[in-house]
């Protein structure tokens, strides 16, 4: 009789991954850094069991949208008082927080739950080319 196998939180060994985000669209980048946050790339995925990867995002100014929604794309947010509604550009957010990009578009294809939280952990993401995690040894990665 087989049985389904089921991966357990001690034997999974998280890799390190670097991708170049210049010039990559970035729907298809979250896409691709979600699903190796998750771990879906790897034959013993558990859905209820983080088996994914670290995943280090360098030139996160330099990624970029398709159309017009680089003046379209809003971000918005709260203050938690009245009136306090903000909202900016694709532009805006580029300029003065390009990393929050990449996270926001990650996080909204990670779960909400406790095992999502844990998985978008696992996300560095740097505006420039120069990260502190050479120490690891990280495997570059190309988007598709």
């Amino acid at each position: 009789m087989n049985t389904t196998y089921s991966a357990k939180k001690q034997d999974t060994i998280p890799e390190w991954f670097v991708i170049d985000a210049e010039g990559v669209t970035l729907g298809k980048l979250a896409v691709q850094v979600a699903s190796i946050l998750r771990g879906k790339h790897k034959p013993t995925f558990t859905p209820h069991v983080d088996t994914g990867d670290f995943v280090v995002v360098t030139n996160a100014d330099k990624i970029q949208v398709s159309g017009k929604k680089s003046d379209q794309k809003l971000y918005r947010h709260h203050t938690g008082f009245p009136g306090g509604l903000k909202t900016r550009t694709f532009k805006e957010m580029l300029e003065k927080h390009p990393t929050r990009i990449i996270e926001k578009a990650v996080k909204g294809m990670i779960p909400h739950t406790r095992l999502g939280r844990q998985q978008i952990k696992k996300l560095k993401v740097y505006a420039g080319t120069q990260h502190p995690h050479e120490a690891q040894q990280p495997k570059p990665l190309t988007v598709n």
